[in-house]
């Protein structure tokens, strides 16, 4: 008998592993943190948000495990940059907030970071920020489940289902910078002017900065107020702003352009999205549970008579079914996985690259973001160092300012 209530507990275990949990989730209204003093204008950090990283998978399965609509991540990647730069600029605690294609010394804080997943249901994104020492405020991961009142008809349309990822990013940004002294905040503004004139003017500002092994900037002396070179390089940071400003209107326009078909197709995502994951994990328990059922079954089938032996019987029978029916929830995740990227494609259709133009030149800007970016830095630079009557080599990078490469940009070329 002490089996059999053993067996009958196993019975009462499984039953349990199937049980949903119960998750809230609510429309985010709060609102972000302000400074608690007022900062004045000299000390206002410009910051640069660069696009996200869209981390697909190489692989086609993969892809496909992971619900993800490559036309459609990319996207996400230039379009969540651009809402995460109009929630920062609108909280007051910052200089100018840009997006950007790629990292650039122009700015004094740069956020870098990638989508780890995204659908209507749920978004998890890794976000880090650095500042133009080279200190890395915070490298995190922000992730928010969106409740289904954000997709009602009455829903406030200036509110994001994922407006909590955005002001906790925001409230950690204001959290840092509040715990900067003056003199700090003065540091990084310093560094990044002497680094980016280190970039352009090596030889004249090779020695205002030292790297130390841990990549830190430490300014090792100022130029003058009256450095020729240094009024110089102002001039051309103000133009490379210039440009990233330009191209910063066209990250609107282009998130404009997407705004309704990315709502569209994360609300129908919603519930396709939730549907799959309960049925890939109901999948799950129903196989596991099932296996247990039949091993607990094949024991009780060597008891001979009795209740025993039936329940043996009645056990591995359990067992089949729950692993039957495991593999047939399975089958139904598969379906709402092939409709979520077929929604996926729909509104990637609607989605357009765009090109820009610069004021007062004529230069070909065509391609990606990033290679318009590049392409207006590569002609500034250039048409500087004309000015100062030198000819650059034309081997040599003029954009010593980038990085590694962190972004997947998803606009193609124009003709």
């Amino acid at each position: 008998m002490k089996l059999l209530r053993i067996f009958l507990l196993s019975l009462v275990m499984v039953s349990m592993v199937g049980c949903a949990t119960v998750i809230k989730r609510r429309v985010d209204m709060t609102p972000p943190k302000q400074s608690s003093r007022v900062i004045p204008e000299e000390q206002l950090l410009d910051v640069g948000i660069v696009v996200f990283e869209s981390n697909i998978p190489e692989l086609y399965d993969d892809i496909i495990e992971a619900n993800i609509t490559p036309e459609v991540r990319r996207a996400e990647a230039n379009w969540i940059v651009n809402y995460a730069k109009e929630y920062l600029q609108a909280t007051g605690n910052w200089g100018a907030v840009r997006a950007i294609p790629k990292p650039s010394l122009a700015v004094d804080v740069l956020i870098t970071g990638g989508i780890l997943h995204s659908d209507g249901e749920r978004q998890v994104l890794k976000i880090k920020a650095t500042d133009s020492r080279g200190v890395v405020w915070f490298d995190d991961i922000f992730e928010t489940r969106a409740s289904k009142y954000s997709y009602e008809p009455d829903a406030p349309k200036d509110v994001d289902p994922f407006q909590t990822n955005y002001r906790e990013l925001s409230n950690e940004l204001l959290a840092y910078q509040e715990s900067l002294t003056p003199e700090e905040i003065l540091e990084i503004r310093s560094t990044t002017l002497v680094r980016y004139g280190k970039a352009v003017v090596p030889e004249a500002f090779g020695d205002y900065v030292i790297e130390d092994k841990n990549g830190r900037y430490r300014l090792n002396r100022l130029p003058t107020p009256d450095d020729p070179t240094m009024s110089n390089v102002r001039q051309l940071l103000e133009r490379e702003l210039v440009i990233i400003d330009t191209l910063d209107e066209s990250f609107d326009r282009f998130a404009t352009n997407m705004d309704e078909p990315y709502w569209l197709w994360r609300e129908g995502s919603y519930p396709i999205a939730i549907a799959f994951r309960e049925e890939r994990q109901r999948s799950k328990s129903r196989i596991a549970s099932g296996v247990l059922l039949a091993i607990v079954g094949a024991y009780f089938q060597r008891q001979t008579g009795g209740l025993r032996e039936i329940g043996g019987y009645a056990g591995v029978i359990g067992g089949g079914t729950e692993i039957v029916g495991g593999v047939h929830d399975r089958a139904n995740a598969k379906i709402h996985q092939e409709t979520l990227h077929e929604i996926g494609i729909s509104a990637s259709q609607q989605i357009s690259p765009m090109t820009i133009e610069l004021e007062n030149a004529t230069i070909s800007l065509q391609g990606t973001f990033k290679e318009q970016y590049d392409k207006a830095i590569q002609y500034i630079r250039e048409t500087y160092q004309k000015e100062l009557g030198n000819t650059p080599d034309p081997d040599s990078s003029t954009d010593e300012s980038i990085g590694e490469e962190t972004t997947d940009e998803f606009i193609q070329d124009l003709e």
